[in-house]
């Protein structure tokens, strides 16, 4: 793989976290302007991670179908459009509609990278370029709330969104300009909907598959949990100004980055069955504890803030080892494979989001609550993991 295709598909993978925490700072001027109170926004977080979960299996099976290049080239180009509608929306319900195509197009950009590095690469060096990627999601956190409370300085929400369309054009471009398709013509899978309904229900029953997108699925649960109700614990629990919220975000997101980094060293010395068993312990510790100070009031905001910062770095030692476990057995399905593995985790990432909403009382006990229901999930399908291996 030559060195610069990780630097693109990391510009690509960026495309989600930069639209899902970007415009996070500016959640109380939309609930302001649109009259929707407390929690409203949450929506457009919900129809985001839903978007991302029904486009991720459409975009695997053109992959697969039709090569990494093209489908790439569309699916930045739905984004684009769709976040200008995100500009443009007059009412939360029609961003929210909106958020939902734009995550559906989005979607390219979170399958086609992972099916490009399995394309390329497995065992230790997969592992490593995936953790590149996820390096590429915690470093996304750090600047992309810092742009948004920025930009909200200087003009209202609606300049986020065209901020992102002006990131997707380029997307696109670099995509068209740059980008090989990593699957010849002789690999492509030509189904018909019969032997296509087959193919994803042999992934799907594949107990290894399973059980490694889980755990993955249950650390994203926990972890959007945190992203969707990090506004209203910081902004409004806390009284911490958007611009401060920023920063304190970005801060948070360094364990993401650490946890990244330091994996694919200790998957080269102790395993990644191993490492995956020792983060999933990890992220219950850290959950249990934030659960624990959250409830007693403990520490204030730091008995909030440095559990959660234990628990992105233990969650990023799970995500990538994860996807490199689920993807192992599926070299001729990899878009596809990809494709389930993303739609688990975006559809169940969307449960944690609701719940939070759902849950939400002016504390930040909801949050560190679906925190733990997700950390306890993670440790259970760990141990069937380990049972399939």
């Amino acid at each position: 793989m030559p060195p610069w295709l990780p630097l693109l598909l990391g510009f690509l993978t960026a495309i989600n976290p930069i639209s899902t925490d970007m415009y996070l700072p500016g959640f109380p001027q939309m609930e302001a302007e649109f009259g929707t109170g407390q929690g409203g926004a949450q929506l457009t977080l919900a129809t985001w991670f839903v978007g991302l979960a029904v486009g991720q299996v459409t975009q695997g099976t053109l992959s697969d179908r039709f090569g990494r290049r093209g489908p790439l080239i569309v699916g930045t180009v739905v984004y684009t459009l769709a976040t200008v509608g995100c500009a443009l929306a007059p009412s939360m319900g029609w961003l929210a509609a909106f958020r939902f195509m734009e995550a559906f197009g989005a979607s390219a950009s979170s399958v086609i990278p992972r099916a490009v590095v399995r394309d390329k690469v497995t065992g230790l060096e997969a592992a490593r370029i995936m953790s590149r990627l996820i390096l590429v999601m915690g470093a996304a956190p750090i600047l992309a709330p810092s742009l948004g409370g920025a930009l909200l300085g200087v003009a209202d929400w609606r300049a986020i969104f065209w901020v992102m369309a002006g990131y997707g054009a380029v997307s696109g471009l670099l995509v068209w300009w740059l980008l090989p398709d990593t699957l010849p013509p002789e690999r492509r899978l030509r189904l018909g909907f019969g032997a296509l309904m087959r193919n994803y229900g042999r992934v799907l029953t594949e107990p290894v598959f399973l059980t490694h997108a889980l755990m993955g699925a249950t650390v994203m649960f926990s972890m959007f949990a945190y992203i969707s109700g990090a506004p209203a614990v910081y902004i409004e629990y806390f009284g911490i100004p958007p611009g401060r919220f920023a920063i304190l975000f970005g801060m948070g997101a360094v364990g993401f980055i650490g946890g990244a980094q330091l994996n694919p060293w200790l998957v080269g010395r102790f395993g990644a069955n191993r490492v995956l068993s020792a983060g999933a312990i990890a992220f219950l510790t850290s959950a249990a504890a934030l659960v624990l100070l959250v409830w007693t009031g403990w520490g204030g905001f730091w008995g909030f803030f440095f559990p959660v910062f234990a628990m992105l770095a233990s969650g990023s030692m799970i995500m990538p080892n994860s996807a490199v476990g689920g993807l192992a057995r599926h070299g001729q399905r990899a878009g596809t494979a990809s494709a389930l593995l993303g739609t688990l985790q975006f559809a169940v990432a969307a449960l944690g989001s609701v719940a939070v909403g759902h849950f939400a009382n002016g504390t930040p006990r909801p949050v560190a609550a679906v925190i733990l229901a997700g950390a306890v999930m993670t440790i259970g399908l760990d141990a069937l993991r380990r049972r399939h291996g």
